[in-house]
């Protein structure tokens, strides 16, 4: 009984249509297992060196993590975390030994905006505690449009981590600590930007609060991971015959890279609507179902 009412909690705050479909012709915890088993064997788990051609750029996934595709990340972003379709992205990044499905899983989206040759003149005239009070007003009228979309409303708290650039490496990172609705806790948007030749990488950390101090002792690694190929670096830059990037450093920060979709598609602020929700013991029984799948 008591397995019985952890999958029926399971199945009354699961936001993916697919479950919803197949638990509607059985039983809820017959149901929800072949759901995500099904999704999880879809999934490919990828480590070593990943080409970005779109970007540029290289990925290198060591052993402790794994990349998902562009494809395999909207499945993950969009039916298992209940966020809107069409992101778009990349491809994902998880620790190794972590599946999407676990209460403390966190993961790096990634993403490529080519807008140009982006200056850093502006690193150190920043004024961030101005700039965080315009990016507060920014998510409020942008939460109107999730929620016209049916979607929660989110509101900025504050930073987690102020902006760092690093001028030698040209990554730029700060974090965010973002509220979603009324029912979750609040999550930890970890930014990174990697500066190249055309464009900018845009890499997210997707977490919890709580996850902050984990997720710090895991930055250097992951700045480590994505690099721009020779030829496409920001030191590559040819002023004669390159583009410029009509922003700076600041509105990097603020989300504007992509102004015609919005802020938070900018941002790629997302939603972990599953690991968001606690069940008392889902995640230790979805890490022992999913290590023996993988053995």
């Amino acid at each position: 009984m008591k397995l019985r009412a952890l999958f029926l909690s399971v199945f009354l705050i699961l936001p993916s249509l697919a479950f919803a479909e197949t638990a509607s012709n059985e039983s809820d915890e017959d149901a929800y297992y072949e759901w995500a088993s099904k999704v999880w064997d879809s999934l490919d788990r990828q480590k070593g060196k990943i080409e970005l051609p779109s970007a540029i750029a290289t990925l290198n996934i060591p052993e402790d993590f794994y990349y998902l595709s562009s494809s395999d990340s909207e499945t993950v972003l969009v039916d298992v975390w209940g966020n809107p379709p069409g992101q778009n992205t990349l491809g994902m990044i998880f620790p190794a030994g972590s599946t999407p499905f676990d209460n403390d899983s966190w993961a790096v989206t990634i993403r490529y905006e080519e807008d140009g040759y982006v200056s850093d003149s502006d690193a150190n005239d920043i004024d961030y505690t101005e700039l965080l009070d315009k990016m507060k007003a920014d998510v409020v009228a942008e939460s109107q449009v999730r929620v016209d979309q049916g979607y929660e409303p989110i509101e900025l708290i504050g930073w987690a981590a102020p902006p760092h650039y690093d001028s030698q490496t040209h990554k730029l990172y700060w974090a965010k600590e973002i509220k979603f609705g009324e029912d979750y806790i609040n999550t930890l948007n970890y930014n990174i930007r990697v500066l190249g030749r055309k464009g900018v990488l845009v890499l997210n950390f997707i977490a919890a609060m709580d996850q902050k101090e984990l997720i710090e002792s895991k930055l250097d690694s992951v700045l480590a991971m994505a690099e721009f190929d020779q030829g496409s670096r920001y030191i590559d830059f040819d002023s004669s015959t390159d583009q410029m990037a009509a922003y700076g450093l600041g509105a990097l920060v603020a989300g504007k890279v992509a102004t015609k979709t919005g802020l938070l598609a900018a941002a790629m602020v997302f939603l972990k609507k599953f690991g968001l929700v606690i069940v008392v013991g889902i995640g230790a029984f979805f890490k022992k179902l999913f290590k023996r799948k993988e053995s």
